[in-house]
């Protein structure tokens, strides 16, 4: 059966809604309108240890590119449920982490990913021959980008794709075509004159003209990063030990969720006691998987540091004397200085002396100048 072009758009957008799409839209494939932006971007240092950003950029400001013949991207939003309305405020005495919104559950990857591809199966059957490929944030494709130029939303002044309904609580995917479907409207702005997003980044790492620099930004720091953190931005990270989602919390586009997640908020001594196998158990197959142990417990020490409860001291005491990462002891020993007290003191004069890595001893060194009696 033959289906005329309006015919087979609604039967893809149909197919879209039926695996749970909040949003379905189409763009022609063409070089994209902001590529200078990006390259400045890229040229002034923001895209930090990423990268892979700038070794596929050809391909990512060109995806016609990854396949010949290639007409259409048609771009789909997968929505998944938002913060509770307010950070716990208990959380210092708690020993509580933060755990961005998107991370709970299995892999996103996976899961928009099957849909998406459930996507591509009834494209087949509507349009016999068609060729697709599927995408969901780990190909060469400026997401973001071609969910404004297929009418999904605006971007946000915190560089986030933003819905009038549907906020920015939502994953991007997408599916590449040699079939022609029809462009969608371009969205209006919505963000007036709003600045709260650029105000209470905890970082200050948005700036005006939808620039994010990733070396200040917490989601980078927390997740892409490795090592050793800028010891300046470390008291700055809050309790956030995978991700951040400030700039869309504090956004009026955004309605939190009525209850929290408990998964959102694990307990820090747990994290940072985590061994390989431990770590592996709890956290294959999720989204926290991509920070490896190390990244992880590196977190989880500074937020404990940053929590001012001296209930944190034997844990990091413990990590800085037994952990196989020179990563995690030296940021352990950042912790301990921030906290203070005779026990800690006395954990970091051991570690300053004797620690096998010369890095973690300059941390230690570091801590017992600044540490609290």
């Amino acid at each position: 059966m033959t289906h005329s072009a309006a015919e087979l758009e609604g039967a893809i957008r149909a197919a879209a809604t039926r695996q749970g799409f909040a949003l379905c839209g189409f763009a022609p494939l063409q070089p994209i309108p902001h590529a200078r932006f990006l390259e400045d971007w890229i040229a002034a240092g923001n895209a930090a240890g990423m990268g892979y950003i700038e070794k596929g950029l050809r391909r990512r400001l060109d995806p016609t590119l990854l396949l010949r013949g290639l007409r259409s991207l048609i771009t789909l939003a997968f929505p998944y449920r938002p913060p509770a309305a307010a950070p716990d405020p208990d959380w210092r005495a708690a020993l509580r982490g933060r755990v961005a919104a998107y991370a709970a559950g299995p892999d996103y990857h996976r899961v928009v990913l099957a849909r998406l591809d459930a996507v591509g199966a009834a494209i087949a059957e509507l349009a016999p021959g068609a060729r697709t490929l599927t995408y969901v944030d780990t190909g060469a494709i400026l997401e973001r980008e071609w969910a404004n130029l297929g009418g999904l939303g605006w971007f946000g002044k915190n560089t986030m794709l933003l819905h009038r309904v549907h906020g920015s609580w939502f994953f991007l995917g997408e599916i590449l075509t040699d079939l022609e479907l029809s462009p969608a409207p371009m969205v209006a702005d919505h963000c007036g004159t709003c600045r709260r997003c650029l105000n209470d980044c905890p970082t200050g790492a948005l700036a005006d003209g939808y620039r994010l620099d990733s070396r200040l930004c917490i989601s980078y720091l927390t997740i892409e990063h490795r090592g050793w953190l800028p010891r300046e931005l470390r008291p700055q990270m809050g309790n956030w030990i995978f991700g951040c989602d400030v700039c869309q919390e504090v956004c009026p586009w955004n309605a939190p969720a009525e209850q929290p997640d408990a998964t959102l908020h694990p307990h820090l001594p747990e994290v940072l006691a985590l061994d390989d196998d431990a770590f592996a158990a709890r956290f294959r197959g999720t989204a926290l998987w991509r920070t490896k142990r190390e990244g992880l417990a590196r977190n989880a020490a500074v937020a404990l540091g940053n929590s001012g409860n001296r209930e944190a001291v034997p844990h990091l005491v413990r990590a800085l004397a037994g952990d196989d990462s020179p990563v995690v002891r030296g940021h352990a020993a950042w912790s301990l200085g921030v906290l203070g007290g005779a026990g800690a003191r006395a954990a970091l004069e051991r570690a300053a002396r004797a620690d096998a890595s010369e890095a973690v001893r300059d941390e230690a060194e570091a801590a017992l100048r600044g540490a609290a009696d």
